[in-house]
């Protein structure tokens, strides 16, 4: 399908659901490919303060679908599924289930914790409102393909604050964050966690292994702990960090791991969405209330897709290994040299951070 038929069908989906949505709630969908997917329940709210019912939750899918689905294409979804709601309870569903419609991608993939179970598939708005229909508000792939399973083309730093953080300080660490990586020459992809935090994502080269991944996570970790060793922390019990540090989750790097891609929306009062990020939207300025199901569709109206212009540069393997000793190099530096301000002075390894001691990992 050609890319004008894609947003053509995108349109006429989107008309046949505010038409169900007029009606009692309930029928069919019609693809252009020719399937077919029974929604129903479109008036249940699902996140009643802002008044988003499942039929808009739908809508907004499929408004971002074009730059949403090709991050997912091919990828396993893990589901949360919250069939009432934000304001109901929440499980988790890993396999595809039983009575799944035709129209539904699914592959057969064999992990140690299920063993070989059907699973959803990213890749088309059909299989997207299923899962919505499903009541998985957020979407939540893994870093890795079906096509390589084993070789993640990901890798993810999740900064989480504790909740007498600033979000400034947030996007402050994250700066931080990104000039470290890019000293090394890695390419950095921003998106707003769409919760309390900021996600940075590491495009990888082909055929990286999850062991390799999750040894950059850390050891970027680990510099970036040195270079900021009063605000950002790898230690992860909650209350043996430092008051009002950053946790720098760099553990979320394994086969059968997710995060919430962007453009997701996210299973929270406000209907907050994990949006892609300019580096230089990393100031003081920069609230994370701002990005919502309300106000995305206009933000890529007039910014575009950041995601895809992001991600699209993927480092060699000579590239990454070069990155990883220099990193290796700075989270083992002597202490940073402080002024009498107790500001750090100017310096840094050719990595990029100041001179810290190695933070031990967890």
């Amino acid at each position: 399908m050609t890319p004008r038929k894609r947003d053509e069908d995108f349109v006429a989906v989107e008309s046949q659901l505010r038409a169900l949505e007029r009606g009692d709630g309930e029928g069919d969908l019609r693809f252009a490919s020719g399937a077919t997917l029974h929604v129903s329940s479109l008036s249940k709210p699902f996140f009643p303060k802002p008044g988003i019912t499942k039929g808009a939750l739908m809508r907004y899918y499929t408004r971002v679908a074009r730059y949403l689905l090709p991050e997912i294409d091919g990828r396993a979804l893990v589901l949360k599924r919250y069939p009432d709601g934000v304001a109901g309870p929440m499980f988790f569903q890993q396999n595809a289930g039983e009575h799944v419609p035709d129209a539904v991608r699914i592959a057969t993939l064999d992990t140690v914790e299920l063993g070989a179970k059907p699973r959803i598939i990213g890749g088309d708005l059909a299989t997207l409102l299923y899962t919505v229909q499903l009541g998985a508000i957020e979407v939540h792939p893994w870093l890795s393909r079906i096509v390589d399973i084993d070789a993640p083309d990901r890798c993810l730093i999740d900064l989480d604050p504790g909740d007498d953080v600033p979000f400034a300080d947030v996007a402050a660490l994250a700066r931080e964050v990104v000039r470290i990586a890019e000293a090394c020459g890695l390419t950095v992809a921003l998106k707003t966690s769409g919760a309390s935090g900021i996600h940075i994502v590491l495009p990888l080269p082909p055929r990286t292994s999850y062991e390799t991944s999750a040894e950059l996570a850390l050891r970027l970790a680990e510099a970036v702990v040195t270079a900021n060793p009063g605000t950002a922390t790898v230690e992860r019990g909650v209350k043996a960090r430092p008051k009002g540090s950053i946790y720098v989750d760099a553990l979320q790097n394994a086969r059968g791991k997710s995060m919430a891609a962007p453009y997701s929306v996210r299973a929270r009062p406000a209907a907050s969405v994990s949006a892609p990020l300019r580096p230089r939207e990393l100031t003081h300025r920069l609230r994370i209330d701002a990005f919502t199901v309300g106000t995305i569709p206009a933000r890529l109206t007039r910014a575009g897709d950041l995601w895809a212009d992001a991600i699209a540069t993927r480092p060699t393997a000579r590239t990454l290994a070069r990155a990883m000793a220099a990193l290796q190099d700075a989270s083992s530096a002597p202490p940073p040299r402080r002024g009498s301000s107790g500001r750090r002075r100017a310096g840094g390894t050719d990595a990029g951070p100041a001179r810290g001691r190695r933070t031990q990992r967890t």
